[in-house]
């Protein structure tokens, strides 16, 4: 059966079955071959792209406008002292205007609650270009990475090491079910992910039949032994910078270093940040710097996957 996301929201990958997600991934191959053949297209051609931030951004901004650009669509940057979203004007407002005005509609902020209204009201596709919750397009780009290093999903063992309850730690989860994939969170028993959701992710396993294993557990070298990639993220997640002292005294036996890479016993496993990362706590500059490292692969992707995600549910097609 055809895949067909015309028309549809990215707010976590909860909603979107393996199917789809593979397809979102081949299409994300696809539009990437074409950028380095020095091909421009015209898939988002007279597309409007509003591009909300409350957060800043590096790798999500650029690889929304880029994206939309190399397609012949228009993003259009709205900071968050450039509408008044959630301030004097309510979310559902904000929606209906900018749904009568763009496309498309990318979200970076902290509550998913505020995605998922924007979603609800504005009858154009939305995008979560990350909240406090979840992060999707940075978990596409990541499982291009994987798949181009080892050219498959089903079966990786892939192991985030860190705070295990932040926002790329559910969403590498929740993809991790669908994908079936062997997926562990090593971390202190006071960052594990909520119960709830690691109850969710079995469950999603179990129905979509994928046979994805989900562990967590506190010791890192167990938890690596035998992956294929090592994940990391910042011990303190924008908007938490007060906990940073704290979290440096229970994370440090988390930090992935030489000695955590070669605890996986493979010499072909690779690390893997989202960026930004802040070398010498969750990951040490050897490591970063590696041959084992792929993180500007996976920030490149973010281009390609994203691009993808607007093309399939907006796109000329």
């Amino acid at each position: 059966m055809a895949v067909n996301l015309r028309g549809r929201h990215l707010l976590s990958l909860r909603h979107h079955t393996p199917e789809e997600i593979k397809f979102l991934l081949d299409l994300s191959r696809d539009l990437k071959n074409k950028k380095r053949a020095g091909i421009r297209g015209n898939l988002l051609a007279g597309k409007n792209v509003a591009l909300i931030f409350e957060k800043p951004s590096t790798r999500t901004r650029c690889a929304f406008t880029v994206a939309c650009i190399d397609e012949g669509g228009h993003p259009e940057y709205l900071g968050k002292n450039d509408i008044q979203l959630g301030h004097k004007e309510d979310v559902a407002d904000t929606a209906r205007v900018l749904g009568r005005m763009f496309d498309g509609i990318e979200f970076r902020g902290f509550k998913q609650s505020v995605v998922e209204e924007l979603a609800k009201y504005a009858g154009v596709p939305v995008w979560n270009g990350l909240t406090d919750e979840f992060h999707p397009t940075q978990v596409l780009a990541d499982f291009l990475t994987i798949q181009e290093e080892f050219g498959y999903l089903k079966g990786i063992k892939l192991v985030y090491v860190g705070d295990g309850r932040n926002n790329m730690a559910n969403s590498l989860m929740i993809g991790a079910a669908k994908m079936g994939m062997h997926f562990v969170i090593a971390s202190p028993k006071s960052l594990f992910p909520a119960e709830e959701l690691v109850a969710e992710c079995k469950k999603i396993a179990e129905e979509c039949g994928s046979g994805a294993v989900i562990e967590i557990m506190e010791d890192p070298k167990a938890a690596v032994k035998g992956a294929h990639a090592v994940y990391t993220d910042v011990w303190a997640s924008m908007g938490e910078e007060d906990k940073l002292a704290e979290r440096k005294k229970i994370l440090q036996p988390y930090q992935v270093n030489a000695e955590l890479m070669e605890a996986t016993g493979r010499d072909e496993a690779i690390f893997l940040h989202c960026l930004p990362a802040v070398k010498g706590y969750e990951v040490t500059e050897e490591v970063f710097e590696s041959r084992r490292s792929r993180v500007f692969d996976e920030a490149e992707n973010r281009m390609h996957t994203i691009k993808a995600v607007m093309v399939s549910s907006i796109g000329n097609l």
